[in-house]
């Protein structure tokens, strides 16, 4: 399933929630899967979407490697992220229980960006905050560690599974302050075209309520069934026969 350039760049311009939202009219999946839960959170909140493809690993620092340095296999991912079709969003899944040791740092995050990653997610910890902040790299955390201990890449291009999300190498996140969404390829596309939209219907509520003027509760209820009608006309049109 090939994915424009031009279809991220539509993406990026819609937070998670939104996106979340507009999935769910497509009727593809269960409304309580797909995306990263509470454990997984963005470190820099302020910075925009982050969109691109999973280039799968998973980590561990509590022991020393069997072989090789601790960036050893830095390269073979590098060689992997190159391949996928647009920009990694680098996923590591730490095996550690409690994660030991950060799975990034400042050079990892600038060797990252500097192949085109769009950012970085992991289930265990980051360091050098500050300097990937300058950075303007996004990375998704578990929690912050201040050592790397004896970090070590693995098991690179396999499934993983992230704040009770599987990803699998080439998967379409997006990523925000609100978390981690996996967006199925075959509709991002029409994701893109539906989200405006969306945003169009949730605008009534928010008129409603924004509006000086007196408040009743028949006007809320008008509201709600004037937004009800515009997002029952969108799912017409982009459901999917199939049951989820």
């Amino acid at each position: 399933m090939d994915i424009s350039r031009e279809t991220l760049r539509r993406l990026s311009q819609f937070d998670t929630p939104t996106l979340a939202n507009v999935i769910e009219l497509f009727a593809i999946r269960p409304a309580n899967s797909g995306f990263t839960d509470a454990r997984i959170r963005a470190l820099f909140p302020d910075l925009p979407p982050m969109v691109g493809f999973a280039c799968t690993a998973c980590f561990r620092s509590a022991a020393p490697p069997q072989e090789g340095e601790i960036y050893h296999s830095l390269a073979d991912q590098i060689k992997m992220a190159l391949e996928l079709p647009g920009p990694a969003v680098m996923v590591f899944q730490d095996l550690d229980d409690p994660p030991v040791g950060a799975t990034f740092g400042e050079i990892m995050c600038s060797v990252y960006k500097a192949f085109g990653s769009a950012g970085l997610v992991t289930s265990g910890g980051g360091r050098d905050i500050l300097q990937v902040r300058r950075l303007e790299y996004p990375v998704f955390v578990g929690s912050t560690i201040c050592s790397h201990a004896y970090c070590h890449i693995l098991n690179i291009g396999q499934p993983v599974r992230v704040g009770g999300l599987v990803i699998r190498q080439g998967d379409l996140l997006h990523g925000d302050a609100n978390g981690i969404l996996q967006i199925p390829k075959e509709i991002a596309s029409e994701v893109a075209d539906i989200a405006p939209e969306y945003l169009q219907a949730e605008q009534i509520l928010l008129d409603f309520a924004r509006k000086p003027g007196v408040k009743t509760v028949a006007g809320l209820e008008a509201a709600q069934a004037e937004f009800a009608a515009a997002v029952a006309r969108l799912r017409k049109r982009v459901a999917r026969k199939s049951s989820i």
